[in-house]
């Protein structure tokens, strides 16, 4: 009985058995993420302590971490804000364009990246359409910080959207209605009803932003003006280092910034698996 039982269940499985599938994943893992990795960190150990850290604690190299790092995490709290309205008007209301503003959210996903990053300069430079209003009232974006983190929004705000959307979707309306005919309000609603459900999509979706404003590149060059101690970011400064033919001096810089990576990643992932415990706990 339990060999006929043991051999429909082999027969119900879709894939390979688990030592395939493993050794399969195992291998496309390393060749596509784990060994270019390490051979980066390897390479680095070509460089002395002492000109590792030079070359990672220079002048220039702070000032591009803090501006990659800051203007990365303030883009993907923006896009946590917006795009969870973003998400919300597509999922709860019907209206004329919907369909056309639920495709043009993927735009950033598949628009080269020069291209974004042109379009936001003629918009936001002194003499755009956006830009000339702005800077008349004091507010300079093209060729500023400023600019920086509105590149980082634009290619990050789908991230969000994506990652909200099925949590909504699923979100059952009659609960909330439910919620306000025995008499709670608005806020109430939504502090202890929605955002409880939220809270893993939210932290999920503010990861991505975050991964793919800090890799970002090709938008931001564009309008941020990429001068040094201002506006240059991370990327830009390992580009300009392997046009001089500093290769260690890149590695040095790509090894802080998959460091600096990992560790957000890490404690993002740590946390909305916290949450997501929490949540459980509460609910039983």
């Amino acid at each position: 009985m339990a060999a006929s039982i043991s051999r429909k269940s082999r027969k119900r499985r879709i894939l390979p058995g688990f030592g395939v599938a493993l050794g399969f994943t195992v291998l496309y893992f390393s060749l596509i993420v784990a060994i270019p990795l390490a051979g980066l960190v390897l390479r680095a150990f070509n460089m002395t302590w002492d000109q590792f850290w030079t070359t990672v604690t220079a002048p220039r190299a702070l000032a591009s971490y803090r501006l990659t790092l800051g203007a990365a995490v303030g883009a993907a709290l923006i896009n946590v804000i917006f795009g969870s309205m973003v998400a919300w008007v597509l999922v709860r209301y019907r209206f004329p364009g919907r369909r056309l503003l639920d495709a043009l959210v993927d735009l950033p996903f598949a628009l080269p990246t020069a291209v974004a990053g042109i379009s936001l300069t003629s918009l936001y430079a002194s003499n755009g359409w956006i830009g000339r209003y702005l800077e008349a009232a004091g507010l300079k974006v093209a060729f500023a910080p400023a600019g920086v983190v509105v590149a980082m929004t634009f290619i990050g705000l789908p991230f969000v959207v994506r990652t909200l959307q099925p949590v909504l979707e699923d979100l059952d309306p009659e609960v909330e209605e439910a919620a306000a005919s025995l008499g709670a309000r608005r806020w109430h609603t939504v502090r202890r009803i929605i955002l409880p459900e939220l809270w893993p999509a939210l932290v999920t979706g503010f990861a991505l932003a975050l991964a793919r404003a800090l890799g970002e590149y090709g938008s931001v060059v564009f309008i941020a003006g990429n001068m040094p101690m201002k506006t240059e970011i991370t990327s830009l400064l390992i580009v300009i280092k392997l046009e001089q033919f500093d290769y260690a001096g890149a590695t040095a810089l790509a090894v802080v910034m998959l460091l600096a990576s990992f560790t957000l990643l890490l404690l993002i992932n740590l946390l909305q698996r916290w949450m997501t415990r929490r949540q459980h706990l509460l609910g039983d």
